[in-house]
């Protein structure tokens, strides 16, 4: 006999539906005050254990928000020339308060904000490919709950907006794919446009995404009809990168500055491949292993690999529509920039046990993780058979990263190249500085470690953005700066390269040596003639 009549059935079908219904419609508010909480808890964990200002980055780019705002000759113009400047353009709300700058908050905030979004996103795209509640939770849950990415979302760093941004091109990139619908394409180029303004891996996006429009399109439709759509894409998602070209011919007279300058990456990996550590240039296996490598110490080498066969089930699975397994290839293009990136010399990984013993750069291994989680979520709405024991593993994956404390990003920013240890001179600064009056000179583009770690005002200090200071500083140090800050002998350092040859320097005790730069301070008996406040008034 039946234990339940055909009435009571009924019902519990009924209540069931209302419950699933429910849950479709309070998804996103349910997740994203999940997120927000996991967001708010990893980041105080972090900043009252002290990893979360461990990146050298980091503080560079809460100083970069900070001298917009406060110092010698603040502005615009502070933005500089290299790093793109959306992460900074968003801090300088928050950045004038010195609670919002030394806690590191101003920039991590937007990280955390922006990890949110990817979350939802992922979410979001899972439910486009017509995946099972189920399916999208456990792909939100890898992304979330991922070490590396709980990390760096609790940083000022710039990896969890560029993910956001990115991973929000895509999912309206997939909309327009589905539907055809201009103003899903309009809604993409614009996501596409901000991760332009946040690192150059969005610049890979766009010209990537730019393919896969053009290409289907003209498969569609011929070629007029594709290169207007591109047209149209690239107006608004390039628009970000004429901009950073007019920056640079507006500010620093030249609009290839950003590659080419002195403190570009293109400089910098010139000194890395002189000193013989540029391994993967010129080397296709070698780039591949490296970021394969970087991904799978990021991600785990299980999630990597069931990620890769959600991806091959997704692509040749000939019953899914073919314009989202069109629109899912542009889920790899942050692999692809990077693997290319490494083989041209225009990026570095050093893996420990792979490249020496140390880290350098091993986050960008977490570009990829929304796609991971979007793959994996596929993988499991579609392999119903094994879907328990690929969910079981899962889980006791991501428990044992978490218990374990196994974050190989904290590894990079404590122990590896990706962090200074300048505790010793930013103390000094603090305990003799802090309360004298007089300048100090120091090359930002080398020390902005120390300028953050020093507590000091910005306005203390002079360096290379703030114009005439600068200028005259470098040439008669002993009229304006009381304290010197500099790596001596190292022409690298563009205070020794330049105060090293002014007779002025001769006026300078050398008062202490540490790892990373050494401390130079002006001579009690030449103090009478020192500028010891600001000015030069409103420089132009």
């Amino acid at each position: 006999m039946n234990k339940y009549s055909p009435t009571e059935f009924t019902i519990s079908i009924d209540t069931t539906k209302r419950f699933v219904a429910f849950c479709e419609r309070n998804a996103i508010y349910v997740l994203s005050i999940v997120l927000s909480c996991i967001s708010v808890v990893a980041f105080t964990a972090y900043y009252f254990n002290g990893f979360g200002l461990a990146y050298n980055d980091a503080r560079s780019h809460l100083d970069i928000g900070r001298r917009v705002v406060e110092g010698l000759k603040p502005g615009l113009a502070q933005l500089g020339s290299v790093w793109l400047p959306l992460t900074h353009i968003l801090m300088i709300p928050t950045i004038w308060n010195d609670f919002m700058w030394h806690t590191g908050l101003a920039g991590a905030l937007q990280s955390m904000i922006a990890y949110v979004a990817t979350g939802l996103l992922i979410y979001l795209f899972l439910r486009e490919l017509g995946a099972s509640m189920f399916a999208r939770l456990v792909g939100v849950a890898i992304f979330a709950s991922n070490t590396n990415i709980l990390y760096l979302q609790s940083t000022a760093m710039t990896e969890l907006l560029l993910l956001a941004t990115m991973t929000a091109g895509a999912y309206q990139l997939l909309l327009w794919f589905k539907s055809n619908d201009m103003v899903y394409l309009i809604k993409s180029s614009f996501w596409i446009m901000l991760s332009t303004l946040v690192r150059y891996d969005g610049w890979f996006l766009f010209g990537f995404a730019a393919i896969l429009i053009f290409s289907y399109t003209l498969y569609r439709k011929g070629y007029a009809p594709a290169e207007g759509t591109v047209v149209l894409y690239a107006t608004l998602a390039g628009f970000g990168i004429a901009l950073w070209f007019l920056w640079n011919a507006l500010i620093f007279k030249d609009p290839l500055y950003f590659i080419f300058g002195p403190y570009s990456a293109y400089s910098q990996q010139n000194q890395l491949e002189a000193a013989g550590v540029l391994a993967t240039k010129g080397d296709w296996f070698l780039s591949l292993k490296f970021y394969v490598y970087a991904l799978a110490y990021n991600s785990g080498a299980f999630t990597m690999f069931l990620g890769l066969a959600g991806a091959f089930v997704m692509w040749f699975n000939r019953r899914e529509n073919i314009r989202v397994r069109v629109a899912s290839v542009v889920l790899i293009a942050p692999f692809l920039f990077n693997v290319i990136a490494l083989y041209l010399g225009h990026s570095v990984l050093f893996i420990q046990g792979l490249s020496g013993d140390t880290w350098f750069n091993i986050r960008y291994g977490v570009m990829m993780m929304p796609s991971l989680a979007i793959f994996i979520g596929y993988l499991v709405d579609r392999v119903r058979l094994v879907r328990g024991l690929v969910v079981g593993l899962l889980i006791f994956v991501m428990f044992f990263s978490i218990t374990s404390s196994d974050t190989v990003t904290i590894d990079d920013a404590r122990v590896g190249s990706s962090q200074k240890n300048v505790t010793e001179v930013s103390s000094w600064l603090t305990d003799h500085a802090k309360n004298e009056k007089g300048f100090i000179l120091i090359s930002a583009a080398s020390h902005d470690a120390i300028i953050f770690s020093s507590g000091l005002p910005m306005k203390k200090f002079i360096h290379e953005g703030t114009g005439a200071y600068w200028t005259s500083a470098t040439r008669s140090p002993d009229r304006w700066a009381r304290w010197i800050i500099m790596r001596t002998y190292s022409e690298d350092d563009s205070t020794w390269r330049l105060v090293s040859k002014s007779p002025g320097f001769e006026r300078y005790n050398l008062v202490g040596m540490y790892p990373f730069a050494d401390i130079y301070e002006l001579k009690p008996e030449f103090m009478a003639d020192l500028q010891t406040e600001p000015v030069l008034g409103k420089q132009k």
